[in-house]
């Protein structure tokens, strides 16, 4: 067999490059590891604490609120059966992680996402790194982030962000660029600075694609739940894969139903977010 005549050795090279990381900068990535858990602890124990009538009258209320009776009926019915399937515990302790997961990607993908809608040069050098996200298999991420945070719950996050950023800067970048240029210029045309154009026109009239990126980094960052479970990740992905390891069918199941009822629940929430937000901009048009 004949030999491909090059050689690069970039597995080499990003080994090299994470070590001499891992070396010097274990400070900040020890750092960025007690803020993320200290995060992740507070969450968990709010929604373990909360007893589960109060959660699942609460959070039925707030789909009731925000998109309709139906919506408030199907998140009650989906939370009773978390209960019901005994997992509620472990379903809330999944609900933080990813609520930890999706309040991190906001913060740091809702800036990019501005950054890229206002510099056309930013944009075009993102575009190939967000592809290269989404397209890399997640099981990569995973190798890194226990080089950087060990085995538990923060690398499993870390690795959520990376895998479910991409939407968010996408979507954050494509609401502010579609914003109507005569609305935009009739912000100039009033003396509106830059940061009160982006802030009191653009921002408010992008919330709706926002929000889908949203929507879509909370359905990604619960696909990633299993994922995440490989390195130490607790919640629903840990019992998924018990139910792997030990090929039982019946915990798998049941472990994948409790993902799909919190995955109804924040989807049909954040919709009628998003609905609502829309109906008050084509209200005020």
């Amino acid at each position: 067999m004949i030999k491909f005549p090059v050689r690069i050795p970039l597995g080499q090279w990003a080994e090299s490059i994470v070590n001499w990381l891992t070396e010097n900068f274990s400070t900040v990535f020890d750092s960025i590891k007690v803020v993320v858990e200290f995060l992740l602890v507070q969450l968990d124990s709010f929604f373990v604490w909360v007893p589960w009538p109060v959660m699942l009258i609460g959070l039925t209320l707030c789909g009731w609120i925000v998109a309709g009776k139906r919506v408030g009926i199907l998140t009650a019915a989906c939370l009773f059966g978390l209960g019901c399937l005994d997992l509620w515990v472990i379903g809330m302790s999944t609900l933080a992680l990813v609520t930890t997961a999706v309040f991190i990607s906001v913060l740091f993908g809702l800036p990019i996402g501005i950054l890229a809608a206002k510099s056309p040069r930013f944009d075009v050098i993102l575009r190939p790194i967000l592809d290269g996200m989404q397209t890399i298999p997640s099981f990569v991420y995973l190798i890194p982030a226990i080089m950087f945070f060990g085995i538990g719950n923060v690398p499993g996050i870390i690795a959520t962000v990376i895998f479910a950023l991409p939407p968010m800067v996408r979507l954050t970048s494509l609401g502010i660029q579609q914003v109507d240029k005569e609305v935009v210029e009739a912000g100039v045309a009033f003396g509106c600075t830059p940061v009160q154009l982006l802030l009191k026109i653009q921002l408010p009239l992008a919330i709706p694609s926002i929000m889908t990126g949203v929507n879509q980094t909370v359905m990604m960052a619960l696909s990633m739940v299993v994922v995440a479970a490989m390195i130490g990740a607790g919640g629903l992905g840990s019992k998924i894969l018990y139910s792997i390891q030990r090929i039982d069918l019946g915990v798998g199941i049941e472990a994948g139903l409790g993902i799909l009822f919190i995955a109804v629940v924040l989807d049909r929430i954040l919709q009628g977010v998003t609905k609502k937000q829309q109906d008050a901009i084509m209200h005020q048009k």
